[in-house]
């Protein structure tokens, strides 16, 4: 009897290319000359004779993983052959883990706060890049570029926890997020990649594997069109796996789903095992950075501002490194509503990420002091932040320059109201009869006379005693 009940049932197994210098088993560089066939070795391409050494920063990286998704960690590290023929591994056989992987029983937890299970945590050798000139269905012969080949990989499995594809991408923007902070993984050289095992109730829970599906917003493209194919085809769905091919946005059949025992693993005799003390664990853990999910229950409680803000925050590294550094100087609250706010939307607006800022944070804890000091206007503000984006430069500097300092003298901006009322009868009228609306298209008109520097509360409410 089957032990599912959810109408969608799916399980991730993730490979994270980690950010070493130097592969897994060889002294060749990870990166540098992208020349095919430049960065390999007799290792690497496995002749005979060469001989693998373990890469400690490798070790070190996939504990640091282990440990963030509270695995229990295995007292040796041992590595097998799983044994295929297939031009993307020169020897023939990947160096990787099966009987004992590095970390097994861990967890995490999603957006919703949903917990996932994880199954293990293994390492691995990357395969070679093949590379199809003419698409992977179209091309009469293939190339294969060695330099990725024995670059460092840990796997992630998942338990098959996650019931729709929208879960899976959460649960990818999730891990992504942990990698970030742990430094094992960089966004611009490392390719993080995963197969889904996917099946539905009305198919009786038949497994269809997706490979190489890369990016957590192309694996919820990818499993919708499956749940979809799969609902269409039901009586006919084998157990199988099949590739996805995004140009098109639509899944392939490969072959007919292997199993593990064909892939004839056998414990690798040219690697010792390796020990994974208690020391060597504590002396990983204790380097460990605060994680996202922990930082954001911290902001919510001692900076007091909502979980929402705290979550979207701690989920970008650099934000969250930014946001502590002005909320020392200002009112965390309102770093936290421009910083989540008002700074994404212009990194957006000029298709930039936080790597890319250039923005002292002195700057913008200037910007964001005149702000709770009510001498600029929020419309004054952003458009300083606008131009800061840019380039740095002094926000006080600015104000003087510009003479754009918040006009809060009560007569001076009565004046400009009486103006506003005059110059647009009907729209007081509408006011008077109901038009609530009415009431902002008024204020619009005394911050255009005021050049967006008077104060917008003051605005509103002596303009209502006006026109009362």
């Amino acid at each position: 009897m089957n032990k599912f009940t959810t109408d969608v049932v799916i399980g991730l197994e993730i490979h994270v290319e980690m950010a070493t210098d130097t592969k897994l088993f060889c002294g060749c560089a990870t990166s540098g000359d992208d020349k095919p066939n430049s960065r390999t070795c007799e290792v690497c391409l496995g002749m005979p004779g060469s001989k693998p050494v373990l890469n400690k920063k490798a070790v070190e990286y996939a504990l640091r993983l282990c440990i963030a998704l509270g695995c229990k960690i295995s007292p040796e590290l041992i590595f097998s052959r799983k044994s295929y023929f297939y031009p993307d591994m020169a020897k023939n056989y990947q160096i990787s883990q099966y009987e004992i992987p590095l970390g097994i029983n861990g967890k995490l937890r999603l957006g919703s706060g949903k917990t996932v299970g994880i199954t293990r945590v293994h390492m691995e050798e990357d395969p070679a890049a093949l590379i199809h000139p003419a698409g992977i269905m179209e091309s009469k012969y293939v190339l294969v570029d060695y330099n990725r080949s024995g670059d460092p990989l840990v796997e992630v499995v998942t338990e098959p926890d996650l019931e729709s594809p929208e879960e899976a991408r959460d649960f990818m923007k999730q891990l992504i997020t942990i990698l970030n902070y742990l430094g094992i993984f960089d966004v611009n050289r490392c390719v993080i990649k995963a197969d889904a095992n996917i099946s539905i109730k009305e198919s009786k829970y038949t497994r269809v594997e997706i490979k190489n599906i890369t990016g957590f917003k192309e694996i919820e493209r990818a499993l919708k069109y499956e749940v979809e194919r799969q609902k269409q085809e039901v009586k006919s769905i084998v157990q199988e796996t099949r590739a996805w091919d995004s140009d098109v946005g639509i899944t392939r059949s490969m072959r007919k789903k292997e199993v593990e025992e064909e892939y004839g693993y056998i414990i690798d005799p040219d690697l010792v095992k390796t020990e994974i003390s208690t020391k060597w664990i504590k002396e990983v853990s204790d380097k460990m950075p605060e994680l996202a999910q922990e930082k954001a229950i911290r902001y919510a409680r001692d900076f007091k501002i909502t979980e929402d803000d705290a979550r979207v925050i701690a989920a970008e590294r650099l934000l969250a490194e930014l946001f502590e550094k002005v909320a020392e100087e200002v009112d965390p609250v309102l770093a936290a509503k421009w910083l989540r706010r008002e700074l994404v939307r212009v990194l957006n607006y000029n298709n930039k990420e936080m790597k890319d800022l250039v923005i002292d944070e002195k700057h913008l804890i200037e910007l964001l002091k005149m702000v709770e000091k009510k001498e600029i206007t929020d419309a004054v503000a952003k458009k300083i932040l606008e131009e800061l984006i840019q380039k740095p430069f002094s926000p006080k500097d600015y104000v003087a320059k510009q003479g754009v300092k918040m006009i809060v003298d009560t007569k001076q901006i009565q004046r400009f109201c009486e103006e506003a009322i005059s110059e647009n009868p009907k729209a007081v009228e509408d006011y008077q009869t109901g038009e609530k609306k009415s009431l902002q298209f008024l204020i619009g008109q005394v911050m255009r006379k005021t050049k967006g520097q008077a104060d917008p509360a003051m605005v509103n409410k002596l303009m209502k005693e006006l026109i009362d």
